[in-house]
């Protein structure tokens, strides 16, 4: 049992910290690779202190990871609490794509059934008679 609720306090932390938008950008500005604190904060019109205590949640939540350059921290993408992200919502997609291809299907059945009725009423004779 104690493994589930390290697993748990890990997936929350990851949730947490991806509740905020400010967070999720500085995580979609890592992906195209390892970038310093400072040029994190120079894509961002907040100040570096602010951006400082959002590099600090992402890393408490092993979101990214920090290593040491001289004098600057530099900071990179760690994906693998997002596994537990995806395990979470894996369940939603499931139902989703279950219930949208649910959907396709009767609404493809309707416009089988409206076109279908609407052929009728075009060849028949009483529409000719109209004309």
């Amino acid at each position: 049992m104690r493994n589930r609720s390290v697993t748990h306090s890990r997936a929350a932390a990851a949730f947490s910290a991806l509740a905020d938008p400010t967070r999720r950008a500085v995580l979609d500005l890592l992906r195209k690779g390892s970038q310093p604190a400072g040029q994190i904060a120079s894509a961002f019109p907040i100040s570096r202190p602010a951006i400082s205590k959002h590099l600090r949640l992402l890393r408490k939540a092993h979101l990214v990871e920090e290593r040491r350059e001289g004098r600057h921290r530099v900071y990179q993408l760690n994906p693998e609490p997002l596994r537990a992200v995806d395990t979470w919502l894996e369940q939603y997609r499931v139902f989703w794509q279950t219930n949208l291809a649910s959907l396709k299907t009767f609404v493809e059945a309707e416009y089988a059934k409206e076109s279908g009725s609407k052929a009728k009423y075009k060849s028949s004779p009483f529409n000719e008679n109209m004309k």
